[in-house]
């Protein structure tokens, strides 16, 4: 009875732990060159994005401004959004197109068209859903929203509340974005000489993906097979008595 239990345990843990990692590719790719830090780096304007209009004293010419009564963010206030000809419609000016412009250019372009009907202008341009998104074995994997151009990784992978037990510290993946392309990069953070990929830059737009460690589905089915054991166990031995 006892070489039946141990065969039977042997043959359910080693033949049903082989399970994939979604989260992991055999095609790994540890080309940073897209991902490097760059101080001048400023985010474009995409399709689709939401974007608020500040007009001090000129609530009539704002849309969604953080300086009205009403909070001007993604769910509460107002906003444009950015067509699929990337354009939007500007209070006085009309059909603008905003496409892979900066918000400093897109501020200086409107405070200037502004200046024939306000003497001195003051303008805020504000991107709504920039955001970051972190996926897998994190305490909350969730969407960030960020205001800022310039994120950490660390940095956000703080705002899930951390790794979880399981993670992956050698295989997490960034992805990015850029036209009709998606760049992908592997960055292994247990190298503790590897600053520069630790605190690797986040673009608005990006994902992240932290896969688990191989051994976390053997560890399930290591927690479901031992109470199944033990009562095979408790059975032979009572049958034993007998």
């Amino acid at each position: 009875m006892k070489t039946l239990i141990k065969l039977s345990l042997f043959v359910l843990l080693f033949t049903s732990c082989k399970t994939q990692n979604l989260l992991v590719s055999k095609n790994e790719t540890n080309d940073k060159t897209n991902f490097v830090y760059d101080e001048n780096y400023q985010y474009k304007i995409r399709k689709d994005d939401k974007i608020s209009i500040s007009v001090w004293g000129e609530d009539n010419l704002s849309v969604g401004s953080v300086y009205g009564i009403y909070n001007s963010n993604e769910v509460y206030g107002k906003w444009l959004l950015v067509d699929a000809n990337g354009n939007i419609e500007v209070p006085k000016i009309g059909t603008k197109n905003v496409l892979n412009k900066t918000i400093p250019e897109l501020k200086a372009e409107i405070k200037n068209e502004l200046k024939q009907y306000l003497v001195n202008p003051v303008v805020d341009v504000k991107v709504l859903n920039k955001e970051i998104t972190i996926l897998g074995e994190v305490r909350n994997p969730s969407t960030i929203q960020v205001d800022k151009d310039h994120n950490n990784l660390l940095e956000m992978i703080s705002k899930t509340g951390g790794f979880d037990f399981y993670a992956n510290l050698k295989s997490i993946k960034i992805l990015r974005q850029e036209g009709n392309d998606v760049k992908v990069t592997n960055i292994d953070l247990t190298n503790a000489k590897d600053i520069l990929n630790q605190n690797i830059q986040l673009h608005p737009g990006d994902i992240v993906i932290v896969p688990s460690k191989k051994n976390k589905e053997f560890d399930k089915r290591i927690s479901t097979i031992i109470p199944f054991t033990t009562t095979v166990s408790a059975a032979a031995i009572i049958m034993g008595l007998f």
